[in-house]
């Protein structure tokens, strides 16, 4: 019997050895991979100058959230096109701020690195911003009738509603002049009032009723612990998912996405009945919802409900917040600017007359605001930079060149104040978006949406919400800055102020 069960446990053994023998020449071959592909990156960066790195903690200690957007500034005069970022030991990336190195970069079509966009995928999950490849194909083609301006045109109303409400707040809160407001958490309340109207046409009541949703405090939560993930973000986010961080994002993932399903499987029941389509198409317009339901590619094929509700929190994140960011910092512009103010107010009224509502007409005539919201776009950029991993060799144009594998962060805030693009960069002036002025800029000097084959599918649907937003807030109150609470830039995934933005409002009559 022994016997037996030692010629039985012989072969087991030796299957045992052989398994951890090869687990561990797999191991091996990993870590020569990566050490000879890292070897190629650190060789590369050589060509790109930069500041000096500390041999554990890379370049952490120098780039910290309150001085980050300040130490690009500096540090892009001083390393002229790019310069190389550590975040450790081991991690890097090439910082790019200028527009030529932009325009090589956004003329391909690379990888989306993990670092930072993982962070969003247990909420977003893979739709139109993190995929790749041939699926990122065929959802783009899927989502652009979507953003057709006909669709476009009939979520006006429903911007203008949301607006109003939140001008109506701030109506009732400015009784003491020597109070401000501060902007971005009402903005942002808003913007999110809005995409979901034009999102699920759900009427949320989150301006008015701000704790009374589940859905609406599950995407503040979101957004506010990924965006302190970002800022925290070193070697120890190894161990992220043993913090409490990580608990209450899953929660707060879980409860978002079971509002998205339950809507979306309702929606799905509903268009299913011929004679519940026809009465939603006579009581209201198609929302990002319906069209996405509808949408066929060429051999009849929908999109999946997990593609769905990828694609229904994508929008749903980057419309929101990215929005909530552009307008704050416009009307804070105004503000610092009282001469663009009242010019902007005076064109908004020779448009609109004595109408209170504005209309989708109405917002390719505002000329002069829209050079404003350009060149508040310009100084302010909504999402401060965008990443990209090389998914093969480049080379640019003074001859420098990064391996595959290479990440870059391309900093649109860093490209938008280059003195070798722009004249005079931290001085507002909206003439440089005259047609004259932008027919001999840079074609990439200019990238609050990005550019390339990536670029925002969303920027028309944005740029409507800052003007409806412009206009109705110019109609109703003047904007003056308050200097005892100046803005403090803060980069995370999106340009804010750690100290809010602060204005005073006063009541035109």
């Amino acid at each position: 019997m022994v016997s037996l069960l030692d010629n039985i446990a012989r072969p087991s053994a030796v299957i045992l050895q052989l398994s951890v023998v090869l687990g561990v020449i797999f191991v091996l071959l990993k870590v020569v991979k990566f050490y000879q592909e890292r070897k190629k990156i650190v060789k590369a960066l050589e060509a790109f100058p930069g500041p000096p790195k500390h041999w554990l903690y890379g370049h952490n200690h120098l780039f910290t959230s309150d001085k980050i957007l300040n130490l690009i500034m500096s540090l892009g005069e001083e390393y002229p096109y790019a310069f190389p970022r550590w975040f450790g030991p081991v991690l890097s990336s090439l910082v790019v701020h200028h527009p030529e190195y932009a325009k090589t970069i956004l003329g391909r079509g690379d990888l989306k690195p993990n670092v930072p966009y993982h962070f969003l995928v247990p909420w977003i999950g893979k739709g139109l911003l993190i995929l790749n490849g041939n699926k990122w194909f065929q959802h783009r083609k899927l989502l652009t009738p979507a953003f057709h301006y006909d669709v476009l045109k009939s979520y006006v109303p429903l911007m203008s509603d949301s607006v109003k409400v939140m001008l109506d707040k701030w109506e009732k809160n400015i009784t003491d002049k020597k109070k401000s407001v501060e902007l971005f958490q009402d903005v942002s309340l808003m913007t999110l009032d809005s995409i979901m109207k034009c999102a699920f046409s759900y009427n949320s009541n989150c301006q008015t009723q701000s704790n009374s949703d589940s859905y609406i405090k599950a995407v503040f939560d979101m957004s506010y612990l990924i965006n302190k993930r970002i800022q925290a973000f070193s070697y120890q986010d190894a161990f992220y998912d043993l913090t409490r961080s990580s608990r209450k994002f899953q929660d707060a993932c879980r409860k978002a996405h079971a509002h998205t399903d339950k809507v979306i499987k309702e929606r799905k029941i509903l268009l299913s009945n011929d004679k519940e389509l026809d009465k939603i198409l006579m009581k209201r317009h198609l929302d990002f919802l319906d069209i996405l339901l509808c949408t066929k590619d060429e051999n009849g094929a929908g999109l999946s409900d997990e593609d769905l509700r990828a694609e229904v929190d994508t929008f749903m994140f980057e419309g929101h917040d990215t929005t909530a960011s552009g307008i704050s910092w416009l009307l804070y512009s105004m503000a610092l600017h009282p001469e663009h103010q009242t010019r902007c107010r005076e064109e908004i009224q020779g448009i609109m007359g004595n109408r209170d509502t504005i209309e989708w007409e109405d917002l390719g005539k505002m000329t002069y605001s829209t050079m404003c919201i350009k060149e508040s776009l310009r100084l302010f950029p909504p999402v401060p930079s965008v990443s990209r991993r090389l998914s093969r060799p480049i080379t640019f144009s003074d001859g420098r060149s990064l391996p595959e594998g290479s990440q870059i962060s391309l900093h649109i805030f860093g490209i938008h104040r280059n003195r070798d693009v722009w004249e005079d960069p931290e001085v507002f002036d909206p003439l440089r978006f005259s047609p004259e002025n932008s027919a001999h800029r840079h074609s990439h000097a200019f990238l609050p949406f990005s550019a390339g084959p990536r670029n925002c599918i969303g920027q028309q649907f944005a740029m409507n919400e800052m003007k409806v937003a412009l206009a109705l807030t110019l109609l109703r109150f003047e904007l003056f800055p308050n200097a005892s609470k100046p803005p403090t830039l803060t980069q995370q995934l999106i340009l804010k102020s750690s100290s809010g933005i602060h204005l005073h409002l006063k009541k035109i009559h």
